[in-house]
């Protein structure tokens, strides 16, 4: 397989589209925009047009899901994204991360235009946020995080969330939740980590291909988790070979003592999926920079 293919894949669902229409429609009313990428994939999961339609509204861009990736690579895009004048915050939603950072670098990033405010005699008011992101990156569990409460549904695949809400979060903000976002035409191998990381739907490409994907990169990159997770040290020459000998250490047969090939794709797609696999970081910097 030849990761490095760039042909298009079409994939535009009605929602993101009016999302994208609804976001450009109601940007005057916001103060800062949230734009949260998954640290496992920081360039695959940000979105590519999104200066279109938040105009030149301040930004934070919250890398989600440190806990996860490897730091040593997710560092060297924050230093990128740095480097081009973004506002970057790593941080792990999952766990017990103070979000003071956040607020504190909100208020930092908001200072020069509450004191213009305050200088035309304007009251002060709640800072409105408008939180997005690609599908499963951790959007919802910002929100719920920075209320204190479920506010937000959250659920383990892309496309949770279908229109704007407004969410009173405390006396310093309010939030506008919108949708995951996506681009129409996503590159092979964008779309493979997308797929690899559970934030484009599971039937966009074969999840044979997605599997694979996942460990030929583990394979180049991370052979301790390989080794680790599977107990593989190379991957055969022929890629069944490999699933055969995972399905066979995992356990996953049908009636007869055959491979359940179906199982074990599914097995390592969940792997990531899930943070099973930790250390992880698909996107490299020296192939973009």
């Amino acid at each position: 397989m030849n990761n490095e293919n760039k042909t298009n894949i079409n994939w535009y669902p009605g929602h993101m589209a009016k999302a994208k229409r609804l976001i450009s429609e109601n940007i005057g009313l916001i103060d800062i925009v949230y734009e949260v990428i998954d640290a496992r994939m920081p360039y695959s999961s940000k979105i590519t047009d999104v200066d279109e339609y938040i105009k030149n509204k301040p930004k934070i861009l919250i890398m989600n899901k440190a806990d996860l990736c490897d730091l040593n690579e997710t560092k060297k895009w924050q230093k990128y994204y740095e480097n081009k004048g973004y506002k970057v915050l790593l941080i792990s939603l999952e766990g017990n991360a103070n979000l003071n950072s956040l607020l504190d670098l909100t208020d930092e990033v908001l200072k020069p235009s509450n004191e213009k405010r305050e200088e035309k005699g304007l009251i002060k008011r709640k800072s409105r946020v408008l939180i997005i992101g690609v599908p499963n990156v951790g959007k919802s569990t910002l929100i719920n995080r920075l209320s204190g409460k479920k506010v937000a549904q959250i659920g383990n695949k892309p496309g949770v969330t279908k229109g704007l809400n407004w969410i009173r979060v405390n006396d310093k903000i309010e939030l506008l939740d919108t949708p995951g976002i996506l681009w129409p035409k996503l590159e092979q191998k964008n779309a493979l980590n997308l797929a690899a990381f559970t934030a484009i739907r599971e039937e966009i490409l074969p999840k044979f291909e997605v599997a694979t994907y996942i460990l030929e990169t583990l394979e180049k990159y991370y052979k301790d988790q390989l080794k680790e997770r599977y107990d593989i040290e190379h991957l055969d020459e022929d890629i069944i070979e490999t699933i055969e000998k995972i399905g066979k250490k995992r356990g996953c047969f049908i009636k007869g003592g055959e491979i359940d090939y179906d199982k074990v794709i599914d097995l390592i797609i969940t792997d990531v999926k899930n943070g099973y696999i930790k250390g992880i970081t698909f996107d490299r910097v020296e192939e973009y920079e």
